[in-house]
């Protein structure tokens, strides 16, 4: 980025951004263009929590400041009248009159927000209406909320560990009222809990039920819990905040950063990490997105399982069930079309279809595939073939994905009744989709489709009455100007005498360069990401995978201008968040020495230990180096490799929607591997095979990869799972930490050692994988092994009110690796082994 000003588009809107290296966190140096990156890689899971719900914002405009100087906030409720006008908003009624809130529904939106050093987005527990472009200006005291919110926050002479054991009384009391409990620690100083309702109830009746929950628990735990707001009764107390279940107040969204001096995230939790309350702590930015790597949004079956609103005054006519309308229309038992009891999941790629209908009157039907439906219009002429002509598109009922290959013949008497055949169909991109406004596709028709070929169209709203007198319907179908330079005969006239599937829309030769845009410069991608795998899910599927080995180090795509056999390349080595890595692995420049024509490549980068393994604890040394000194000293202490498994482009054609066999057997014929530069080639054999084998070189796990998976820059798929050993060892328990909460009368984690030499090492502590009568069991034999002193050193940090127990129980417990300190990484308890002599547990 620029420092100064830069000109981006985001979902097909034009934005400048400005003033990018502007500090806003002084004490850890963030930047603007840090925090509208940040925005940008989070956007997905913070509008699913945030959609449709009106925002509030807190802008620092010259950034937080310091614990001396903190900087200027101003609270803005209003969108200002200079904002982009494409920017979905909601009139509210107050009592100081009405004010047009934006609604965070975009990327977009966010960039937006984020450009005008808004780092708070704060929101209601309702949602606004849907699918209506202007409802109206709104009471914001009839909303009915989907969830419902508490926030814990810690009084003087208390901390974010008190706030974990309120939240666990919290969750008791819920849980016994069949709710489910999603923490989040709130970025700030406390603990926000967020339960999933049905929105049967309004904001008042939430309300109350919540003030009360808050009380019984402040009678219950008066030494610890309040539930008034005042000030002056939080002295050493928790503050159970109930009342941001009013209609009229808001929460910080989920994901949001915080206007701390340090920038911290509202951040979803597992109840888990919370079992420990002493190592629980606010999380960075940094941290935040690394998390979403590695487990996904912790807070999705929230947003899945939250209800929409039913006041009938407020909600559209779209129905909670998106099939609905179109179950209502159909008898199973009378029709050949699909009638699923529920609508699908959209997959890693977008599909369209084109349906001729010789119905009461022909038309084509255009479905595109939308949240996991196929959104519905019925064009009475067909897809346009001229730029200068648009077409009516009429929209109907959300379809079921089934529907994409359904043909035949609907019985008469029902509903659509007539002869369904597919024009076209196939995969497209999306490069627009404002719901009931506006929406711009590119599709990729089939080579003997009636698009005849790639074809961008825009569908807009017109808001007129029609010929069905519903002006929410009505829209225009438009074939942009870069889609046909050589527009054909109208192809609906053609199919329509008989042959649906000849007529195309361009008489272009089929390998004709008819692009919607101009394609993403290589240096612009961002690399395909793997879902988190499982390897039952895996021997369970019919498709054919390879398997890879996974790599302990960081992602890196590298653009390369080749000099094979000479000096005379180069090499542009980018980060998976888009950061410039070239000067700090400098050695890595033996890539473009490596191949013979310009490519960009897709691999990791790795440090290996003494044992030749990779080691992400050495790597870290390299990390983060600017100063040539630094680099240059570290380099020799320790080199790094480049493992490269993918390619993306070659010698000026993109290998994007190839499928990962023929990008694998070009990649081979490219790269020609150096001292630095290694092309591990994928393993043969079954998931189990290539496990064990992963196991035999003591690496990290496997890679599954489908082998017809084309690449999707910056997409997390399900086409590639990552797939980690659960290494299990033995351990022995030499104390325990005192528990809270739910664990009082238990424990909190236990602390774990071997032997090594004759002398006892700590490994670290354990503190999840129990049941209630484990802990009951394990607590009752701690208490007749205790002793006073410890048997062993351990760190004063994880010896804190430790109890100490001989070393006689041994147990075994899973984990994930071994730090550089040598503790276990994520140990997991599996179970007491009585089997096993203490002094056989050697580290």
């Amino acid at each position: 980025m620029s420092g100064h000003e830069q000109k981006v588009t985001v979902d097909g809107h034009r934005l400048t951004l400005t003033n990018l290296d502007k500090v806003f966190y002084p004490e850890t140096g963030t930047t603007k263009g840090e925090v509208l990156d940040y925005y940008a890689r989070i956007h997905e899971h913070l509008i699913r929590h945030a959609h449709d719900r009106i925002a509030t914002r807190k802008r620092w405009v010259d950034g937080v400041g310091t614990s001396k100087k903190p900087g200027k906030v101003f609270f803005e409720k209003n969108l200002p009248e200079s904002a982009p006008s494409w920017i979905a908003c909601r009139s509210i009624r107050h009592s100081t009159g009405s004010k047009s809130y934006p609604l965070v529904q975009d990327r977009a939106t966010l960039t937006y927000l984020a450009q005008m050093a808004s780092l708070e987005i704060h929101i209601p527990q309702w949602q606004v209406a849907k699918g209506s472009s202007d409802p109206g200006t709104i009471d914001s005291t009839s909303r009915h909320p989907d969830r419902m919110v508490f926030d814990l926050d810690p009084g003087p002479g208390r901390g974010l560990a008190d706030c974990v054991e309120v939240a666990q009384l919290v969750r008791e009391l819920l849980t016994g009222m069949n709710l489910d409990v999603y923490p989040v620690t709130s970025g700030s100083k406390g603990i926000h809990l967020y339960a999933p309702l049905d929105a049967t109830a309004t904001s008042q009746q939430i309300s109350d039920v919540a003030h009360e929950l808050a009380r019984s628990l402040e009678s219950d735990h008066k030494d610890l819990v309040v539930s008034a707001m005042k000030k002056t009764l939080r002295e050493n107390k928790v503050l159970i905040d109930w009342s941001q279940n009013s209609a009229a107040k808001t929460t910080v969204a989920p994901y949001s950063l915080r206007g701390r001096f340090t920038p911290t995230v509202a951040a979803p939790r597992t109840w888990d990490e919370l079992d420990d309350p002493d190592t629980i702590e606010q999380l960075r930015f940094e941290v935040v997105l690394d998390r979403i790597d590695d487990l996904g949004d912790l807070l999705e079956p929230l947003a899945k399982t939250s209800g929409e609103s039913t006041n009938p005054s407020l909600t559209s006519a779209a129905p909670r069930d998106r099939l609905d309308i179109y179950r209502s229309k159909r008898d199973p038992k009378r029709t050949s079309e699909p009638v699923p009891d529920s609508h699908g999941a959209s997959g890693d790629e977008l599909t369209f279809v084109i349906q001729e209908h010789h119905a009461s009157s022909l038309h084509w039907d255009f479905r595109l595939e939308h949240e996991g439906v196929l959104v519905s219009w019925a064009l009475p002429k067909g897809p346009p073939t001229d730029p200068k002509h648009n077409h009516l598109a009429v929209q109907t009922e959300d379809h079921p994905l089934e529907y994409g290959s359904f043909e035949g013949t609907i019985a008469k008497g029902q509903y659509g009744a007539g002869e369904v055949t597919i024009w076209d169909s196939g995969t497209y991109e999306l490069e627009k989709w404002k719901e009931g406004s506006e929406i711009i596709a590119v599709l990729h028709g089939a080579a003997d489709g009636g698009l005849g070929g790639v074809r961008r169209f825009a569908l807009f709203n017109t808001g007129e009455h029609g010929p069905n007198k519903e002006p929410e319907k009505n829209w225009m179908i438009h074939l942009t100007k870069d889609s046909s330079k050589d527009s054909s005969k109208d192809s609906s006239k053609d199919s329509s005498k008989g042959s649906p599937r000849r007529g195309a829309l361009s008489s272009a030769p089929e390998n004709s360069e008819h692009t919607m845009s101009e394609p993403a410069e290589p240096t612009d991608l961002a690399p395909m990401l793997a879902s988190i795998g499982d390897i039952d899910a895996v021997r369970r599927q019919t498709e054919d995978w390879a398997f890879e080995m996974k790599w302990d180090g960081i992602r890196a795509l590298a653009s390369v201008r080749a000099g094979m056999h000479d000096s005379s390349g180069s090499i542009a080595l980018t980060s998976r968040n888009g950061h410039d890595m070239t000067e700090t692995y400098p050695e890595l420049i033996e890539l473009a020495a490596c191949v013979d024509v310009d490519c960009v490549l897709d691999g990791e980068i790795v440090a290996l230990g003494p044992d030749s393994r990779p080691d992400f604890g050495r790597l870290q040394r390299r990390m983060g180096l600017t100063r040539e000194r630094d680099i240059a000293r570290e380099r020799e202490r320790t080199p790094v490799h480049l493992m490269v498994f993918d390619v993306l482009h070659a010698d000026g054609s993109s290998l994007l929607k190839s499928t990962y066999v023929d990008r694998r057997e070009r990649l081979s014929e490219l790269v020609t591997e150096g001292k630095h530069i290694h092309v591990p080639s994928a393993i043969e054999g079954t998931i189990d095979e290539a496990m064990q084998a992963s196991r035999d070189l003591e690496l990290e796990g496997v890679m599954a990869k489908k082998t017809d998976s084309i690449y999707l820059p910056g997409r997390r798929t399900h086409t590639w799972a990552k797939l980690k050993h659960s290494s299990t060892r033995d351990v022995i328990i030499v104390g325990w930490r005192t528990g809270k909460g739910e664990r009082s009368e238990a424990f909190a984690s236990l602390l774990l050692a071997a032997y090594d030499k004759g002398e006892l090492v700590y490994l670290g502590r354990v503190g999840t994988g129990f049941d209630e009568h484990q802990l009951r069991e394990l607590r009752a034999k701690l208490d007749q092994l205790t002793r006073k002193t410890p048997p062993l050193d351990v760190p004063s940090a994880e010896s804190r009110d430790a109890q100490w127990v001989r070393p006689s129980l041994v147990s075994e417990v899973q984990y994930g690796g071994i730090t550089e300190a040598g503790r276990l990484r994520h140990p997991v308890w599996r179970g007491l082994r009585a089997d096993i002599d203490p002094k056989e547990v050697i580290a």
